[in-house]
């Protein structure tokens, strides 16, 4: 089953998708191993392992990291595909080389193209429902000439400035122009309790751990019980890696080593690593030809 039939399937069963944020092939494998049905590679953790901001990647560096990730697990991926990097036309290629890079579906945004990294301070910089819808429809079309179970996911930045009748109002029109899914940045519980109930479509929540816009978090199961069907866990897979190495270097540099795990725990840590990127399958290879 391709990967975008995979994610219609589940999404079809009602099965409630929670998708940690993942940067690189390993995060991934990670996370398909920890059980969760599908992942995504957001434009924070692409622009942050990159050291430079979601608003200066580029589509093929997205795509790139977005498609090592997708190739190295057998759950669907889905991904941030921020403005569309750029106006209809350039939107409709940004579908098309997402679908091809394996990729099962992508969120478009209503920000400016180019986006500025003022975005990272919640400044919301808007196109026109208008353009935004018109958008969406072009994506869509592309969609359904690469391939139709391809998900688009219409995402409106605008409920932090001008509220959810606005940012709920641009979810619809995208769900006229073909979108499948919506999301938005409630800034409430009330906000985001009632959002799935203004929305044509079904909403994906954006847990956004460490935001600094008062933005709720709620649980998995708060989130089912309001009537979403996905929850992106944007930054805590990068954070977490983020403070543990970062501890790590400081101990080793002080000190000349490092205490955080035994020798024991060393020699198993690696044994998973290993185990995880399958290095007896390629010993095995080896063995039937040139290490005979």
């Amino acid at each position: 089953m391709s990967p975008t039939a995979a994610l219609r399937a589940l999404i079809k069963s009602g099965t409630f998708l929670h998708l940690p944020s993942v940067y690189d092939p390993i995060t991934a494998r990670l996370v398909q191993q920890a059980g969760f049905e599908a992942t995504y590679v957001g434009g924070y953790v692409s622009g942050g392992t990159k050291t430079t901001s979601e608003p200066l990647l580029t589509m093929t560096e997205q795509v790139a990291i977005a498609g090592e990730a997708a190739a190295a697990v057998t759950i669907p991926v889905l991904a941030d595909a921020g403005a569309g990097f750029g106006e209809p036309l350039h939107t409709m290629r940004t579908v098309r080389e997402f679908a091809r890079a394996g990729i099962a579906g992508v969120h478009i945004e209503d920000q400016l193209f180019p986006k500025r990294a003022h975005y990272h301070k919640y400044q919301v910089h808007a196109i026109s429902p208008e353009e935004f819808a018109t958008k969406i429809r072009y994506a869509c079309r592309a969609r359904d000439e690469v391939d139709a179970d391809f998900l688009i996911i219409a995402r409106s930045d605008t409920c932090r400035e001008l509220g959810l009748e606005d940012a709920s109002g641009r979810i619809n029109r995208a769900a006229e122009a073909g979108a499948d899914m919506g999301l938005l940045f409630p800034r409430s519980l009330e906000e985001a309790a009632r959002a799935p109930e203004v929305c044509d479509v079904p909403l994906v929540y954006v847990q956004s751990r460490g935001n600094r816009d008062g933005r709720p978090l709620f649980s998995r199961q708060e989130l089912k019980d309001m009537g979403y069907v996905m929850c992106i866990d944007a930054q805590v897979v990068l954070a977490a890696a983020f403070a543990a190495q970062r501890d790590m270097l400081r101990e080793l540099r002080e000190t000349g080593d490092f205490a955080g795990l035994s020798p024991a725990d060393m020699v198993r840590v690696r044994q998973q690593i290993e185990d995880l990127i399958g290095l007896d399958g390629h010993y095995q290879i080896e063995a039937e030809t040139v290490e005979r």
